[in-house]
């Protein structure tokens, strides 16, 4: 099987760089998705090892369009911002966006700023319609970040996603139209 090869174009914020994954930010990934904190919310394990660490990044990130969030000020991965195809509109122009953040980074308004610059390169240079966001009904964090970059609640998937160790979970989702981004 054949990939296409996934350009994911450098963007920036004013405290942050958003650009592509690199074998080096393995280290830097491993310390953020270690946290017992940071995965599970949106689903997936802690990492194991150093090694897990940098098969996500050969071969998820690297295949998909995921930016590694840099910060500006110390040159350190803390997270991550990706965008997939929304697989509840296939016959519209829609993708859905997902994230996760190192814990030591919360409550800096990192997430939100990450994503507000994804959403204007979505519409401005991809020229999709709507970005549709979903997380689990408990992860507030995630839900505060959708409020702060516009997106509306559309309702809650009950019993819909399957975590990484088996549990069956709600998921809220949100969407932002592109009009209502302009």
């Amino acid at each position: 099987m054949l990939f296409k090869k996934i350009r994911v174009p450098q963007l920036e914020t004013e405290r942050l760089i958003l650009r592509p994954w690199a074998g080096k930010d393995a280290v830097d990934l491993f310390e953020y998705a270690q946290d017992p904190e940071v995965g599970p919310s949106a689903g997936w394990a802690p990492h194991r090892d150093l090694g897990e660490s940098c098969g996500v990044i050969n071969n998820f990130y690297k295949k998909s369009m995921t930016w590694a969030i840099q910060e500006k000020e110390t040159g350190k991965v803390v997270g991550n911002v990706m965008l997939e195809n929304d697989p509840y509109r296939p016959a519209v122009a829609s993708k859905e966006i997902g994230y996760s953040l190192a814990r030591t980074r919360w409550g800096k308004g990192y997430m939100p700023e990450a994503v507000k610059r994804v959403i204007s390169y979505t519409f401005d240079v991809l020229n999709v319609d709507v970005i549709m966001l979903r997380t689990a009904d408990d992860n507030l964090k995630s839900q505060r970040v959708a409020e702060k970059c516009g997106f509306t609640y559309e309702g809650t998937l009950r019993h819909s996603f399957r975590t990484y160790n088996g549990q069956i979970r709600e998921v809220r989702c949100y969407s932002l139209l592109k009009n209502e981004y302009k």
